[in-house]
């Protein structure tokens, strides 16, 4: 009997597969120790808890609708959790009990409701709203019972603000305000009195982000005050002084969180795109760094901190690692000894297997006027990047424009390389995670110039030995990022 030859393209998956990748985020650490995420096994993020690593999860909402974050209370085994309907970005807040209700906190459809953290008691907690004039944002506080029209508006703001979160006292909120995406102002609101003080004022755009109350009272941000990259600061509620804490000089310092009840802080480094953590016991402008275990993956997202300051939960994605929920613990390493950053949740892969993932390689290359464009650049499973061959390219081109691409996983980007493309995805002028001069070079008038960098990643393309120079296909987004 005679058979057919083996398909050899049996192993390869269609573009649903890559599509339906799953991906576990946005960690919150419950007052037991619990671990609560958003997953989208189902199609859609929901709110799933783990008691344990590697444990079997349990699916806590069950909407149509994706739920866009998750808030542990920090005395009660309770959450809020954030949905809005159809995508019409008008969030309504909600409180999840441990025996399973769900009760509806905001119910106030036509407004947006943004989180602004619980109180340390947590018998309240804090948000921003623009259930008065949908232009501007006003400061509401909220008893976690309380529903609806029963929150107390505690300050009628100008403008879009949000809440970064309480005082260790409880007495009052720290509040931004962001008037671009470079350009923002810290307040700190006397919830006693309703004074809000202007801690932030300067000409020109200047960069508040990640502000988070310190144990002493002071607050820690990430800035480009008279600086050309973020950098960590501790800023003075009192008097508005604003004093370095950890300066790189040539890479962002792009976010910062605290544990101000264990004096514990986690900041983090845009090293070319990919994050470097930082843990530090906290005083002042005085830092006690420790070294975090390496992970698997690139840091996606934000840090939760356990409830005895005793481990830190984060989200971590690469290139050959689709998006899940690590937890490190803290205590070994501020006793000097090793730790491990264990995987907790196990977010599918819609079969696809990891090993086929593949990694990119950051190069650089020359533009025009002689500066390097930094770029990721990924061939297919097989391909010698040094050989001569016919492999053609995608150029992928970030959206933004104001942004910047960073290796986490991606099921597209996956399925190409699986088709036998390379992908070239290049940060060009005009990107951020360099600076802001770099930022701005290719603003107004300079626009084309940012074109020009395009063109130079495709001369250095057709120079690739692997790659066919007539065959280099280009793909972008375009991201609006509203304040």
């Amino acid at each position: 009997m005679c058979r057919p030859p083996l398909n050899p393209r049996v192993h390869e998956y269609d573009l649903e597969r890559y599509l339906t990748v799953r991906r576990a985020s946005g960690a919150t650490l419950g007052p037991d120790g619990t671990l609560a995420f958003l997953m989208d096994t189902t199609g859609t993020g929901q709110v799933w808890t783990l008691a344990e690593p590697g444990g079997w999860p349990t699916q806590r909402t069950f909407y149509d609708e994706p739920v866009s974050f998750a808030s542990y209370s920090p005395t009660r085994p309770e959450l809020v959790f954030g949905m809005d309907q159809g995508g019409d970005e008008r969030t309504q807040l909600y409180r999840l009990g441990d025996d399973g209700r769900v009760a509806e906190l905001t119910g106030v459809p036509d407004a947006k409701h943004r989180w602004g953290g619980w109180s340390h008691d947590g018998d309240r907690f804090a948000f921003a709203s623009n259930r008065r004039d949908e232009s501007v944002f006003d400061i509401y506080v909220q008893g976690r019972e309380a529903a609806g029209d029963d929150a107390d508006r505690v300050f009628e703001g100008d403008g879009w603000l949000t809440v970064g979160g309480w005082a260790p006292a409880d007495d009052r909120l720290v509040l931004t305000e962001a008037h671009s995406s470079f350009d923002q102002d810290v307040y700190v609101l006397d919830l006693g009195t309703g004074e809000r003080t202007h801690l932030t004022p300067h000409e020109g755009a200047v960069r508040y982000g990640s502000v988070e109350w310190g144990p002493d009272g002071g607050l820690y941000t990430v800035t480009d005050e008279g600086s050309d990259t973020l950098y960590l600061a501790r800023l003075d509620p009192a008097t508005g002084d604003l004093e370095p804490v950890r300066d790189d000089g040539k890479w962002n310092i792009d976010g910062v969180a605290v544990d101000d009840e264990h004096g514990l802080l986690v900041y983090s480094r845009n090293v070319d795109g990919y994050t470097e953590l930082t843990l530090a016991d906290v005083d002042g402008t005085s830092l006690t760094e420790y070294p975090l275990p390496d992970l698997p993956g690139d840091v996606a997202g934000g840090v939760s901190f356990g409830p005895a300051g005793d481990r830190l939960a984060l989200s971590a994605s690469g290139r050959g690692l689709n998006t899940n929920v690590f937890v490190v613990p803290v205590t070994p390493l501020r006793e000097g000894r090793a730790a491990t950053a264990r995987q907790w949740t196990h977010a599918g892969t819609a079969g696809v297997p990891r090993e086929t993932f593949v990694e990119p390689d950051l190069v650089r290359y020359e533009t025009f006027d002689g500066r390097p464009i930094p770029a990721f650049y990924s061939v297919p499973a097989g391909v010698d990047r040094g050989e001569p061959g016919d492999t053609p390219v995608i150029v992928d081109i970030h959206g933004g424009p104001e942004s910047q691409r960073r290796p986490s996983f991606t099921g597209l980007t996956q399925y190409f390389l699986s088709q036998g493309y390379a992908v070239f995805e290049p940060n060009v002028r005009g990107s951020t995670g360099y600076g802001k001069a770099y930022t701005h070079l290719d603003d107004v008038e300079k626009r084309m110039d940012s074109v020009a960098d395009l063109r130079a990643g495709v001369d250095w393309l057709h120079d690739h030995p692997a790659v066919d120079p007539d065959r280099i296909a280009v793909m972008a987004a375009r991201v609006m990022n509203p304040p």
